[in-house]
């Protein structure tokens, strides 16, 4: 095992990598100027063609780290998929997909396609016999593909398994190992996991061969995340939720729980308390999960409730606040969670909920995290009669997406132009705009939703009529 001090330094600029001129220009014109510790560790790895294992949490760019060796070893010539990302879930798989291709945008004929469930399966065997480079997909579905015979890995050079703790957590070992049996025995295996179970080294043992291993050992600076820890009775952590959110008043926080009957109940006491909280857990459809994740990233809801599984490979921009509804039996997985706020030079806060049997497992996270835990009262809390403010987003949804060759400009470019309705906007007053297959989700400061929706309505997207809803209510 070794850690980032072996290889390059944090902070060291790309070029000491062997990238080409392109890839180092795109990083130049996306603001990566400097490797991350995870990049710097793994890359001269990776790039020199050895398997690896390396330990990160979601949020130290991972994603770049393999991304880049990916569009290296490929031939984009060579119409084959020659890489392939596993991911637990549909989101991950997403999020890493638009990484690949923001990195990849110099290579004007190189594609990269997600294959996930949750959508049907003739536009991806479609895409498929159209030849792509790389696919990025949940085992399930990868393995749909394989069973079909729509997906060949005849070509295929390199292999990563992405968060491959929850992909073991999920029940995807079997498909993992059937999914690396049909590769080639000759390629090049990445396995990128927060956590290092017994299941993880069975897979290295398996399936990488002479894995170098790449450890980060630093934790989360106490100067970013501010934790505190609460003590409760059991049957009072739904309610103290809600006391911290009233006390804190932030625009965004993730509230983590450990079943999703808990996750349901938390949602409705906050939503009857006047909050915007919705939740995200495994009995969800894609559809719906799609709706929350979208609502919650663009800041129309402010608060989500959801289990670690469902939350898994979620990446949200300035996340204020996590909140710790049970204290989890597993130190990483509490660094996991947290570490979701307190991004890049971001500041952020973590809430914990203790009830008195809690007291070992804050012992254990006290000491992996070489700290004393930080106890305050919630009596101290300032709990007036104030509603809880409104999120300042609203989320519009039309009804039409990348099926209709929509795009995000088409949606801005509507907004701000001449035609339809008697209010123009600024590209300032229009938040996150998310294409999906299907629908268009627009994010627009709330008192002006109404002129959005009367702007859209009145005007043409793509030069046709779009039909436009309140996502919410």
């Amino acid at each position: 095992m070794i850690d980032e001090s072996a290889t390059n330094p944090a902070g060291a600029s790309f070029d000491v990598l062997p990238l080409s001129p392109r890839v180092l220009a795109t990083l130049q014109q996306l603001g990566y100027l400097t490797m991350t510790p995870i990049q710097a560790a793994s890359l001269p790895i990776a790039l020199a063609g050895h398997d690896l294992i390396a330990q990160a949490k979601t949020g130290s760019g991972k994603t770049a780290a393999f991304a880049l060796t990916l569009l290296t070893n490929l031939n984009p010539r060579r119409f084959a998929v020659q890489a392939m990302v596993l991911c637990p879930t549909r989101e991950l798989a997403d999020q890493v997909t638009q990484e690949i291709r923001r990195l990849a945008r110099s290579e004007d004929n190189l594609k990269t396609i997600a294959l996930c469930g949750g959508t049907t399966l003739r536009p991806q065997i479609a895409s498929l016999e159209h030849g792509a480079h790389i696919v990025v997909g949940t085992p399930g579905r990868i393995m749909d593909h394989l069973e079909r015979g729509s997906l060949k890995l005849d070509a295929l050079g390199t292999l990563v398994l992405d968060e491959a703790d929850r992909m073991l957590d999920m029940g995807f070992y079997d498909d993992i190992a059937c999914i690396a049996k049909r590769c080639p025995e000759k390629r090049q295996t990445l396995l990128f996991s927060a956590t290092y179970p017994e299941g993880i080294a069975s897979l290295a043992r398996l399936f990488l061969r002479d894995p170098q291993e790449v450890k980060l050992l630093e934790q989360h600076a106490g100067s970013k995340i501010r934790q505190r820890f609460y003590a409760v009775k059991h049957d009072e952590r739904l309610a103290a939720v809600a006391m911290l959110l009233k006390h804190y008043r932030p625009v965004s926080a993730l509230a983590f729980c450990n079943t999703k009957q808990q996750c349901r109940d938390l949602v409705e006491l906050l939503q009857a308390q006047g909050f915007h909280a919705l939740t995200l857990n495994g009995d969800l459809e894609q559809r719906e999960r799609d709706q929350v994740l979208i609502q919650f990233a663009n800041r129309s809801c402010p608060v989500l409730v959801a289990t670690d599984v469902a939350a898994r490979g979620l990446d949200i921009a300035q996340l204020e606040v996590v909140i710790n509804v049970d204290v989890t039996p597993d130190p990483e997985i509490y660094t996991h969670r947290i570490g979701r706020t307190g991004r890049a030079d971001e500041d952020g806060w973590a809430f914990s909920l203790c009830a008195p049997a809690d007291k070992r497992r804050v012992a254990a996270i006290a000491a992996m995290t070489g700290g004393e835990p930080e106890w305050h009262s919630l009596g101290a809390l300032q709990n007036g009669d104030d509603a809880p403010p409104l999120p300042a987003m609203v989320t519009l949804q039309v009804l039409g997406g990348r099926k209709e060759k929509i795009r995000a400009g088409d949606i801005l470019g509507a907004l701000t132009g001449e035609a339809g309705g008697d209010f123009k906007f600024t590209r300032e007053q229009v938040g996150k705009i998310t294409v999906t297959e299907q629908s268009t989700y627009i994010a627009v400061a709330r008192g002006l939703a109404r002129a959005a929706i009367d702007k859209l309505s009145a005007g043409k997207v793509k030069g046709k009529s779009v039909k436009v809803r309140f996502l919410e209510d």
